[in-house]
C-alpha cells in the first residue's frame, strides 16, 4: 500500500488506521519536525518502521534520526532503485544507511582529530558564536536576518568543518580552541 501524507500528524493518523510497514519521511515535514514521526511511532504503539529521506548528510542529523527511532537514513540524491531497495530492506527489519553518508562517516572516523578552523566562513563563525551563546536555530535566523534553512545549513557546515558530532561538541571545541571568546558575563558583544 502506498499513501501520501501532507505532514507528520497526518502520517501518524494514517498509520493508526491503515497497516503501514514503512513510512518514508523527510526532516522538513509540515506541522512537526520530521523526527517527531519516529519518536511518536513507539509512543502510539504503531507497527510502522521509519525510513528518513533527506538532503541532510551531516553526522549530527544521522545520529539524531537513529536516536529518534528511525530504521533507515537515505539521501534525496538516492536513485529510485535505491529508495525502493531501502524501503524493502527496512520492511524486512534491516537498518539502512545511505552509502554516501556511510563513506563520509567512515572517513571521519579515520581522521577523528581533524579540525579545519580556518575553513569557517565569516557567517559560519557568526553562527558558531551564537551557538556558543545558547541560541536556537530560530533565534540565530532572527538575529542574522536569514532563513531557518540557511541557519541549518550553516550549523551543518560548522559541525562538518570542525569534525564535531553535535552542537555541544562544536561549542566546547570553539571555547577550548578560543574560536569563540568565553565571556565572563551573560552578555557578549554583537556579531559582525
Amino acid at each position: 500500500v502506498l499513501l501520501k501524507a501532507a505532514g507528520s500528524e497526518e502520517a501518524l493518523a494514517l498509520s493508526g488506521r491503515v497497516h503501514l510497514v514503512v513510512a518514508l519521511v523527510d526532516f522538513s515535514l509540515p506541522g512537526m519536525h520530521g523526527l517527531d514521526m519516529p519518536r511518536e511511532v513507539p509512543a502510539r504503539a504503531l507497527p510502522v518502521r521509519v525510513l528518513v529521506l533527506t538532503a541532510y548528510d551531516d553526522h549530527a542529523y544521522v545520529t539524531e534520526a537513529f536516536e529518534a527511532g528511525a530504521r533507515g537514513y537515505l539521501l534525496k540524491s538516492a536513485s529510485s532503485r535505491e529508495v525502493i531497495d531501502a524501503v524493502r530492506a527496512v520492511a524486512d527489519g534491516v537498518v539502512v544507511l545511505d552509502a554516501a553518508v556511510s563513506s563520509r562517516l567512515t572517513a571521519r572516523r579515520r581522521n577523528p582529530g581533524l579540525r579545519r578552523d580556518a575553513a569557517l566562513t565569516p557567517r559560519e563563525h557568526d553562527v558558531l558564536t551564537l551557538l556558543a551563546r545558547g541560541r536556537s536555530n530560530k533565534e540565530i535566523a532572527a538575529e542574522l536576518s536569514v532563513g531557518l534553512r540557511t541557519v541549518e545549513t550553516h550549523v551543518s557546515n560548522v559541525l562538518s568543518k570542525l569534525g564535531a558530532a553535535s552542537r555541544t561538541e562544536a561549542v566546547a571545541y570553539a571555547f577550548s580552541s578560543r574560536l569563540v571568546p568565553v565571556e565572563s558575563s551573560g552578555t557578549a558583544p554583537p556579531i559582525g
